[in-house]
């Protein structure tokens, strides 16, 4: 057993708490135990939300401009330190350095975004809507929020939420994946050194205990959660019983539509990156080509030389893609490349069959590639949320539409085609939040939101944007009368409905 311990972090400053139950943290490419994780109990988290609540009400009343120098001094440090969160990322989830580093950029933006909270919080006015009378807007922030965080994307993910509910004045909890743990402790101490007051940014370490002392909390107002759609449904259903506003977005099988016009060696491009990139473990990875009339041998051919040529290793090692997070997880991925074939689909490749470059027992699973896949197969219908690329015939464009639309999820899609107006009517048909024309992860820029469709979201708000701020605040109006000191104010009694003339 290792003696690094990963604490809590509260009122700026490590947070032990009294549980005595800890989870093991493994490095994925050598499946040896780095550290260990606290794991909360309901005393822990009780504390740390009071804390929060305690910190809330003082921060939200500091000036937007003393608010938005603290982020911007956070956004200034974290970018001179890419690096170092990057290979705290490798360390615990398995995925290369420079995907690491992407995903620290990405989560950045949305840092930058929120720098400009103050535009973004101004309310509106309009005068003498009524005789003597004006009216006006304003947005409040909610408080202390909830922030429920994968394992795949431990800096990213809950970047979507913290940097705008800070500068919109709220108190954040932060409950980061028990597989990924370290990151966010790394960030608090960043937070602290740019300045945020004690009780503004927490970080509970822990498993379903945690998470349901958030859920259950009156003092928590909202939840913001990103993971597998069972658990989605779990929070958004416990959370709004208890009164709270949640964003919990869910799982995804994500489609490329390729119709036989599209440039082919974009396509396989395209599909190798997206789908075996960070080892197929994200939400907006592509893992259903849909190759329109004859073109699907072409496309095949071209995705196995490609992968070919690919690197499966260390993280750390120049690799191009890394481990799967946990030896369970790694698994369960290669049990569904078990059922694809035992279901009479084609392995073209076996990822199974790796040579990887790193430790004997990392987690290691190969670029897997199905051919002559159908849609009552599990490789199909099931979130594999590993590198296994699944190739679906049909006759016409129609056909695909209609088989995208009827899946369950509706989270990102992509068509590749050179026609702009199959790309118009692609946008109109399909019933997908987030789409990519030629691009194969339509992942949003930080001042749109991101968000899917069906059950890829419960709520109704997605992630950063402008929804994302109306997410973290709560707008008034106030009508107010005030009587021209020349003129005698009117009196009398009037118990009609009042109207505005």
């Amino acid at each position: 057993m290792t003696s690094d311990v990963v604490d809590h972090w509260l009122n700026n400053k490590r947070f032990a708490g009294t549980s005595e139950r800890m989870s093991e943290v493994t490095n994925p490419a050598t499946g040896k135990v780095s550290s260990v994780v606290r794991l909360a109990s309901d005393a822990d988290a009780q504390q740390v939300i009071a804390a929060a609540a305690d910190a809330a009400p003082a921060w939200g009343r500091v000036s937007l401009s003393a608010r938005v120098r603290i982020v911007f001094k956070f956004r200034e440090l974290l970018a001179g330190r890419t690096r170092e969160l990057a290979e705290i990322i490798t360390s615990e989830h398995g995925k290369v350095i420079e995907d690491a580093m992407g995903e620290v950029a990405r989560g950045l933006e949305v840092v930058e975004f929120a720098c400009g909270i103050p535009h973004l919080l101004k309310g509106s006015f309009s005068e003498s809507v009524s005789t003597g009378i004006n009216v006006h807007s304003k947005r409040q922030p909610l408080g202390v929020v909830g922030i429920i965080s994968p394992f795949n994307f431990p800096a990213m993910v809950p970047m979507w939420f913290y940097p705008i509910a800070i500068a919109a004045g709220n108190a954040v909890i932060v409950k980061p994946s028990e597989k990924a743990p370290t990151a966010l402790i790394w960030i608090a101490e960043l937070w602290k050194e740019a300045g945020l007051p004690d009780g503004v940014f927490n970080v509970l370490q822990g498993d379903k205990v945690a998470v349901d002392a958030l859920l259950d909390s009156p003092d928590v107002k909202s939840i913001s959660f990103v993971g597998s759609t069972p658990i989605a449904q779990y929070v958004y259903e416990r959370a709004s019983v208890n009164g709270k506003r949640v964003q919990a977005l869910g799982g995804a099988k994500n489609h490329m539509l390729v119709l036989p016009d599209a440039d082919m060696d974009l396509v396989a491009d395209s599909a190798v990156n997206a789908a075996f990139g960070s080892a197929g473990e994200r939400c907006m990875a592509i893992s259903v080509l849909v190759a329109v009339g004859s073109i699907a041998d072409d496309i095949i051919a071209k995705i196995a030389d490609r992968v070919a040529t690919l690197r499966v290793g260390d993280g750390t090692l120049g690799c191009d893609m890394g481990p799967l997070v946990t030896k369970e997880h790694r698994d369960k991925v290669a049990a569904y490349v078990q059922a694809g074939v035992d279901a009479g689909a084609t392995a073209v490749i076996d990822g199974r069959d790796v040579r990887a470059d790193g430790g004997d027992d990392g987690f290691w699973l190969g670029p897997t590639l199905f051919d002559h896949v159908t849609p009552g197969m599990s490789i199909y219908t099931d979130e594999i949320f590993g590198p296994v690329l699944s190739v679906v015939r049909v006759d016409t464009y129609n056909e695909g539409v209609e088989l995208i639309n009827a899946n369950p999820y509706g989270n990102g899609v992509a068509l590749f085609t050179t026609d702009g107006g199959a790309a118009r009517k692609f946008e109109l048909e399909v019933e997908v939040g987030m789409i990519g024309i030629n691009v194969p992860v339509p992942v949003p820029m930080a001042y749109y939101s991101f968000g899917g469709w069906k059950n890829s979201l419960f709520g109704d708000t997605h992630a950063h944007g402008v929804e994302g701020v109306n997410f973290f605040t709560r707008g008034k109006v106030i009508t107010s009368r005030w009587a021209d000191p020349a003129v005698a104010p009117s009196r009398g009694l009037e118990l009609a409905f009042p109207t505005m003339e």
